[in-house]
């Protein structure tokens, strides 16, 4: 998957940007706080996925302005298509279109431009909260299956009128029977996705095994076990739907007293983490820094390599700022992984040993517009 044509003006302080990148590596130069991270972020959201800096939509509009222009034209295996996007301060103004096809939400572009992005936070993947790696494996599986982060939001919604109801009942409002609505729904989606993520991670684990294997000479063996707050085993029911259900419904039911007294789910998969571990240690307990980033590595690029496997696409790679943060063995690898697979890197200073298309960013123009 390659894009061939990129424009934006108006999000945050990009202004008047019209690329012709290179099929392959693609070097965006500048000082901080002049949007080269602004680029990346623009470019990920044409992959249907939320900001990966937290950006909610009125916020990528800049301030003295109105709208918000974005567009891409891509290639993958089959064709050329194009994405045009309007982000307006007035909704009534916002478009968005896919091949002169209009659609609705950011989230309908899922599956089109598939992106990978690596930025410095992920380095913290493998030590940071459980929350972080459950976001990660839900972005992963919804790059490959689309349907399913329309499942998690129904079971969010699920989950947010479950815990509305507890806390009601915990200042006796309501009886325990009012909940029943809610945790046959909480089952039936919650064991769905939580097969799905148990299934993920057992590919995650062998691909990122692999690649960590190749980066430590060996030395080390890196493996992922997906944890879950309602089923203690899940390796003999991946596909007995009806009794998973079942026992995801009587753990709710279980634990109602404990959620009341709570106030809130107290297990469910939006409790449930991945757990990372090196020569069979906890790495987030026990790993080293250098350990917990290779991990990390490992998750990103096995990522990129499962969503290429699944999708018979090579994704776009962003790099956001990423190779700044590691030394010389780790930069060399990463960029030797991606090096089949179209590139777009940010950094403050070139890189040594770092060829490709180049372009200066200050005060959210490029400078240098290559063609």
């Amino acid at each position: 998957m390659i894009i061939k044509e990129f424009s934006a003006d108006g999000f945050k302080n990009l202004k008047n940007i019209d690329l012709s990148p290179a099929p392959g590596v693609n070097v965006i130069i500048g000082e901080n706080a002049q949007g080269k991270t602004n680029l990346l972020e623009a470019i990920w959201i044409l992959s249907g996925a939320k900001s990966f800096r937290g950006t909610k939509e009125k916020e990528m509009i800049s301030f003295d302005g109105e709208y918000a222009r974005l567009g891409a034209l891509f290639e993958d295996s089959q064709r050329v298509q194009r994405i045009e996007a309007v982000i307006s301060k007035n909704p009534r103004e916002r478009r968005l279109s896919v091949n002169g096809v209009k659609q609705r939400y950011f989230s309908g572009l899922f599956g089109l431009l598939k992106c990978v992005v690596f930025t410095p936070e992920d380095l913290n993947l493998t030590k940071g909260p459980p929350e972080a790696r459950r976001s990660f494996i839900d972005l992963c599986i919804s790059q490959i299956k689309p349907a399913y982060s329309k499942t998690v939001l129904k079971y969010e919604n699920v989950l947010l009128q479950r815990n509305t109801l507890l806390k009601n009942l915990a200042l006796r409002q309501g009886t325990e029977a009012d909940l029943d609505i809610w945790d046959e729904q909480m089952a039936r989606l919650g064991a769905y996705i939580s097969v799905i993520k148990y299934q993920y991670t057992k590919k995650l684990s062998l691909y990122a095994g692999r690649l960590y294997s190749e980066l430590t000479s060996g030395k080390e063996d890196l493996k992922l076990e997906y944890r879950s707050s309602i089923y203690e085993d899940m390796s003999n029911f991946t596909d007995q739907w009806a009794e998973l259900t079942k026992i995801y419904l009587d753990s709710l039911i279980a634990s109602r007293g404990e959620d009341i007294a709570a106030g809130f789910t107290t297990a469910g998969v939006h409790r449930d983490d991945v757990s990372v571990y090196v020569k069979g240690i906890s790495v987030k307990d026990y790993g080293s820094q250098g350990q917990n980033r290779s991990a990390a590595l490992s998750m990103k690029l096995a990522q990129a390599y499962i969503l290429c496997e699944e999708t018979a696409e090579m994704p776009v790679i962003l790099l956001d700022d990423v190779l700044s943060e590691l030394d010389r063995s780790r930069r060399e690898f990463i960029i030797s992984k991606l090096k089949d697979m179209q590139i777009f890197i940010t950094c403050c200073e070139p890189v040594a040993r770092l060829k490709g298309k180049r372009y200066e960013m200050s005060g959210g123009r490029v400078l240098n517009k290559q063609r």
